[in-house]
């Protein structure tokens, strides 16, 4: 019986061990017949979809445009092409911006909640058809900003599900309230992040009047704007303290004068304490068109975007127009205005204790959105064989690698200068610095260089930060380049990879456990570990090892 009980400790020892011992370490040839033979460790076969969050909070994907904005319509005389995005800007807005608010009627003004000085157009100089006399009227506006009331950020604005960082924007001199109704926090569609795009043409007398709303000091510089150091009366028209002028105060307001002897696409943005200003989201496109008869262009595109009423240039020229703006955030910064409505505190905090040496961008925007918000307004809608002028500018911090998925887009500008045709570069990476401004062709002819084809064609910063919201990905600058057999009817892009339910669920940038992490985008993949099999297997071996040397010490006890 002793040999016996020996032949059985060894084998439970060997089979044990053998359990126990890491599968890497067998032949690959014994680990295949295993799996073959018992089934692979730790795996179960992937749900075809991504099963809804327990709660469904998930926001809806694409709004329903009750309000019909997106159709093709006429405005005041105004003819509005169709807007291709599931959000659309306020038609209403835009002719205004065409016409002037100083030319329509007051139902469009209340539909479009503008002041009628926000855009005065007046006489035609050149007489050719067009104004050439434009006086813009912009504010300040806090979004995400803390209230003595309520213990959440007041005029509210999302740039991801669940992600309301607290920045500054310039707007047009806007009526009425700076929410969508006496019952809501959020922030009325005129509202929003970048600063607005800002268009004029060559050749016109500009005033740009800043009306100073905010509770801190401000100015504009026009940012390679041709404009004079001084104006006629001797004050300062560069929008720099230290050198230029004094900063204009809250409740005061100053006119920047000038008149633009070049096209191109420019830049504007807040000049004082530019290290937290700018990067509030105090910057915007400034985009000097082309002179040409009857040129009434759109003088603001708010949340720019898709260009509803292009300038006559570039219809000569283009089939479609988009306004591209990039916009980093740290978050820190944001939240110090959501700390505390008191213009001492907050000026104490983002003067003289923020350090931008020390900061830390968490949200990458396109149009002051992130994926997959930028979904919703900012595609880059197309059609084969067109040719799509995009006007690109970043207003962050941090320099833009801008990837086209299935096509190569031609770089025609650079800060506004175009280059030569021979000079002109093709590529499918384009680096931007910091408030640099590159203007793209993007031709759809599908030719193996231009484009390869129809389809929903990603569009994102090749830094891997950039396409991350709160470090989590998919998020940041992504959207698509989409064509329009691949677009939904109401502006949503056809996908064929994973849903998106989940990332539309605010718990899934903030990484809660109910709507973040891989478990939540591979539910069907487990951590890799021991099989039941082998754990059974273990336990069996185990309780039959110590019942045998029970046996055998009783059985030596009963001997003695």
């Amino acid at each position: 019986m002793n040999r016996l009980y020996r032949i059985l400790l060894l084998l439970i020892v060997t089979v044990a061990f053998a359990v126990l011992l890491p599968w890497q370490w067998y032949p690959r040839d014994w680990r295949v017949w295993y799996a073959d033979t018992f089934g692979a460790s730790g795996f179960q076969e992937q749900a075809a979809t991504i099963p809804a969050i327990p709660d469904d909070s998930s926001e809806e994907a694409c709004p329903p445009d009750i309000k019909g904005w997106r159709k093709p319509q006429t405005i005041a005389g105004v003819e509005l092409s169709a807007s291709p995005n599931c959000l659309a800007d306020n038609p209403h807005a835009v002719a205004a911006f065409v016409k002037g608010t100083n030319n329509v009627g007051h139902m469009t003004l209340m539909d479009a909640r503008l002041s009628p000085d926000a855009v005065v157009k007046g006489r035609d100089l050149d007489g050719d058809g067009d104004p050439d006399e434009i006086h813009i009227r912009l504010e300040v506006f806090e979004l995400n900003g803390g209230s003595p009331d309520l213990d959440v950020p007041v005029t509210q604005y999302s740039i991801a599900p669940g992600i309301t960082p607290g920045v500054w924007v310039f707007a047009p001199k806007s009526a009425g309230m700076s929410t969508e109704n006496f019952e809501s926090l959020v922030a009325q569609p005129g509202l929003r992040l970048p600063s607005p795009a800002i268009r004029v043409e060559q050749g016109d007398k500009v005033i740009v009047t800043l009306e100073n709303t905010h509770y801190m000091p401000h100015t504009i510089h026009f940012h390679g704007v041709d404009h004079p150091f001084l104006k006629e009366n001797g004050e300062g028209n560069d929008g720099v303290p230290v050198t230029s002028e004094k900063p204009v105060m809250p409740g005061k307001q100053r006119s920047y004068e000038m008149q633009p002897r070049q096209a191109g696409t420019m830049f504007y943005h807040c000049h004082v304490e530019v290290q937290a200003h700018v990067l509030m989201g105090l910057n915007g496109m400034f985009i000097i068109e082309e002179n040409r008869p009857n040129n009434w262009v759109q003088t603001f595109n708010i949340g720019d975007g898709f260009v509803r009423h292009s300038s006559v240039a570039v219809r000569e020229k283009y089939d479609r127009e988009y306004d591209l703006h990039y916009l980093d955030l740290d978050k820190e910064l944001g939240e110090t205005i959501q700390q505390s409505n008191d213009p001492r505190i907050v000026t104490q905090l983002i003067n003289r204790e923020y350090d931008i040496s020390q900061a830390d961008f968490e949200y990458y925007t396109l149009n002051g959105r992130s994926f997959p918000y930028t979904a919703r307004d900012s595609l880059v809608v197309v059609a084969p064989d067109e040719k799509i002028k995009l006007r690109v500018v970043n207003g962050g911090s941090e320099g833009v690698a801008i990837h086209t998925h299935g096509h190569k887009v031609t770089i025609t500008h650079y800060d506004g200068v175009e280059h030569p045709k021979p000079a002109q570069i093709i590529r499918d990476v384009v680096w931007i610095a910091s408030a640099q401004r590159v203007d793209l062709e993007l031709s759809t002819e599908d030719d193996g260089l231009h484009s390869y084809g129809e389809g929903v064609w990603l569009m994102h910063d090749h830094q891997e930060r950039g396409v991350t919201t709160n470090g989590f990905g998919p998020g940041g600058n992504v959207t698509a380049i989409v064509y329009e057999r691949y677009l939904q009817d109401d502006g949503w892009p056809m996908t064929f990879g994973m849903g998106w339910k989940n990332f539309l669920t605010p718990g899934f940038y903030q990484r809660q456990e109910d709507g973040s992490g891989a478990t939540t985008l591979l539910p069907g993949v487990e951590e890799s570990g021991p099989s039941t099999l082998r754990l059974l297997i273990l336990a069996a071996l185990a309780g039959l090892f110590v019942g045998l040397l029970a046996s055998g010490a009783m059985k030596g006890r009963s001997r003695d």
